[in-house]
């Protein structure tokens, strides 16, 4: 025998109360993950053309190593500091919109459980439904406060990040791609160097692409060849300027 609609109703009120614990799902939302795959990859894409680059005008050991250096150290305070500043300017926009909505709550509970019935009642939800929903959850402030801030702002109020784990995690993701183009110099130089680096370039591109794409279930070969694709472009345009101006020098 189904479930009746009364007993399919309190189910959801209570899956809403009880959210924030034993999701399956990933934390794609949270600071730290977002900003070790954007770090990893710009820290990649950075030095592999830099390193390219300055070789393509000149395979010295030395100055290849010298701005590969530059620009990690550069690539990895620069990308901390950008996520330090951005995490934290959208994590305090966050509160403040979750303050507001609090006071809202506090100042017009009536008004608001009206609002929160509208909204399940533009999902579908019957209109003597989405009232008896918007009255259940309403008669608790965390827990109408948590629907209002996810069904009216679009916000989780879980996933609010951490902007010192962000910019920690930037900085050290970032170096960690950036030296991997530039490794094999420390051993090598001239034509055996580019090559080794274009190679490592290559392989890590691709190792890159392939966790994005097991994370987001997106298909590994394909995310693996578009961040190989995306390497090679930036490499090889590098390269051929760097080729250029080199041969252009006085």
């Amino acid at each position: 025998m189904s479930a009746s609609p009364t007993r399919n109703l309190w189910d959801t009120v209570r899956r809403t109360g009880r959210a924030r614990g034993g999701s399956r799902h990933r934390d794609v939302q949270g600071s730290a993950p977002r900003a070790a795959v954007l770090g990893a990859g710009d820290g990649l894409l950075t030095n592999v053309s830099l390193v390219l680059g300055v070789a393509g005008a000149s395979a010295s050991g030395p100055a290849v190593r010298l701005a590969g250096v530059a620009g990690l150290l550069a690539g990895a305070f620069s990308m901390a500091a950008g996520e330090l500043v951005s995490v934290r300017a959208h994590d305090e926009l966050m509160r403040r919109e979750i303050d507001v909505e609090a006071e809202e709550l506090r100042t017009d509970p009536e008004e608001e459980q009206r609002e929160l019935a509208a909204m399940y009642r533009a999902r579908g939800v019957p209109a003597d439904d989405a009232n008896t929903v918007a009255r259940i959850l309403s008669a608790e402030h965390a827990i109408a406060l948590d629907t209002h801030a996810r069904l009216e702002l679009g916000i989780d109020p879980d996933a609010v990040g951490s902007a010192g784990a962000a910019g920690v995690t930037s900085f050290f993701a970032f170096a960690i791609g950036a030296i991997l183009p530039l490794f094999p110099w420390f051993f090598l130089s001239g034509v055996g160097a580019i090559v080794a680096s274009i190679v490592v370039g290559a392989l890590a591109a691709c190792a890159l692409g392939a966790t994005i794409g097991a994370f987001t279930g997106r298909g590994v070969g394909r995310t693996a060849l578009r961040q190989l694709a995306a390497a090679t472009v930036a490499a090889g345009v590098t390269f051929a300027v760097g080729t250029l101006l080199g041969t252009h020098a006085p």
